[in-house]
């Protein structure tokens, strides 16, 4: 049986100590978060997003972002990532000496309000903004988009919209634009219609993909993307995640379930799979519920 043209290398950005724990009930110690972002560089991962220079009122998870950034260890050959709202968010990213933030945009009107309290056309104008600090100052700047696939207020978001901003995004200096299930509703058929049309304006060399696994699709979604040719996946270990302005949302993509699925198709990543189940088993003593994926149950079972 003749297989899909999978891309032969495969970037995993690992997202778990800023989206995985922005969701969590718990407070997790900063020694903790330090841990888990030099567990998690340690095991190989290309890029960590490892903070969130937001307000600790809106997103208590990410306080003390600075210290988390003072205290982690950088291992040549990871980039450490860190997501800002604003030139203020900006700064701070800068002080700690992050090489690469990321900014977030939504293709969603009301989830744009409901998450920043800013519309679509006013948070671009302050992300535009962004940018060209950004770029002055040598940093690279990553964009998500989020609510690409459906939004929790309007449904379903048309992909010309996902196209267009995503467009956009890239033109304000984006190297990347990370489109991204924030409710976790994509499936696979949707996935490939959503990217034949953001093809139609922007190379898919271009686009990352960022699944949440709410609905069971995240591995499927993978599996599609990449036969479309996506070479760039967001994951979260032990599949830790949500949304505090969508509600039901579970957690991401599990990197532990990415980098099993990659192995059996042999695609290449260079992430060590035993490296980041124990960053995460380590992260899991200071939870308040089991971690969901699948690959790390199996691996804990098989410990027993």
């Amino acid at each position: 049986m003749s297989r899909p043209a999978w891309p032969p290398r495969v970037t995993v950005v690992e997202v778990g100590p800023r989206d995985g724990l922005q969701n969590e009930a718990s407070t997790i110690p900063i020694d903790a978060r330090i841990r888990f972002v030099n567990e998690l560089a340690a095991a190989g991962l290309p890029v960590v997003e490892a903070a969130a220079f937001v307000s600790p009122r809106w997103v208590p998870q990410m306080a003390g972002a600075e210290a988390v950034a003072a205290g982690i260890t950088r291992r040549k050959g990871t980039i450490y990532r860190a997501l800002v709202p604003n030139l203020k968010g900006l700064e701070a990213a800068r002080r700690s000496a992050f090489t690469e933030i990321a900014i977030f945009a939504a293709a969603s009107e009301t989830f744009s309000q409901q998450n920043i309290n800013r519309s679509i056309a006013d948070s671009l104008a302050v992300y535009a903004e962004v940018c060209r600090g950004a770029l002055d100052a040598g940093l690279r700047v990553r964009a998500y988009l989020s609510t690409a696939f459906g939004c929790p207020y309007e449904g379903l978001v048309p992909a010309a919209r996902v196209a267009e901003l995503s467009e956009r995004l890239l033109g304000m200096g984006a190297f990347e634009v990370a489109v991204s299930d924030t409710i976790g509703i994509a499936h696979p058929g949707q996935v490939l219609d959503l990217l034949d049309v953001v093809a139609q304006r922007l190379p898919l060399a271009r686009v990352a993909l960022h699944f949440h696994d709410t609905r069971g699709m995240a591995i499927a979604n993978v599996w599609a993307a990449l036969s479309a040719g996506i070479a760039t996946f967001d994951a979260s270990a032990g599949g830790l995640g949500g949304c505090p302005y969508a509600p039901g949302a579970a957690g991401n993509l599990a990197t532990e379930d990415l980098i099993y699925l990659l192995d059996g198709l042999g695609i290449a990543h260079g992430v060590s799979l035993d490296g980041v189940v124990a960053a995460s088993r380590a992260l899991a003593a200071h939870l308040d519920h089991p971690l969901p994926s699948r690959v790390y149950q199996a691996v804990q079972s098989s410990r027993r």
